[in-house]
């Protein structure tokens, strides 16, 4: 992954030849041409579980054209962070009850999720050129 500039407070990654545009909002001083960083780390979550659901739906042969997942964020004041996410999935009338505590637990093994721990180690580091 390459992480470089363009302009203002846009900031790009390179990844498997896919560019992945950020930028911040007005109120920051950027464009709001893109989404905030932040924003891709929480739509990752719901992607994420997203493809678990889908996966669920495709091996038992359920389609999942009107299956969407909503989430909401609570942004605690005093840690100044988020310390809850909600992902709801919103099925149609005749999606399988049977099958609603499994696609719960499908979506709960999104590895975004799995990840959101507080021993991750992330380093950084200055490399000269």
């Amino acid at each position: 992954m390459e992480i470089y500039f363009d302009g203002k407070k846009k900031v790009y990654a390179n990844v498997n030849g896919y560019t992945i545009k950020t930028d911040q909002t007005l109120r920051s001083g950027g464009d709001g041409e893109y989404p905030e960083p932040f924003t891709l780390f929480l739509a990752s979550l719901g992607t994420c579980a997203g493809i678990y659901v889908k996966s669920f739906c495709d091996q038992r042969g359920i389609t999942a054209d009107n299956i969407r997942l909503t989430q909401a964020q609570n942004y605690n004041p005093v840690k100044k962070l988020i310390d809850q996410v909600e992902i709801q999935i919103h099925v149609p009338a005749d999606f399988p009850e049977k099958y609603e505590n499994a696609v719960i637990q499908s979506a709960s093994l999104c590895a975004v999720k799995r990840h959101l721990k507080d021993d991750i180690e992330v380093n950084v580091r200055v490399i000269r050129n």
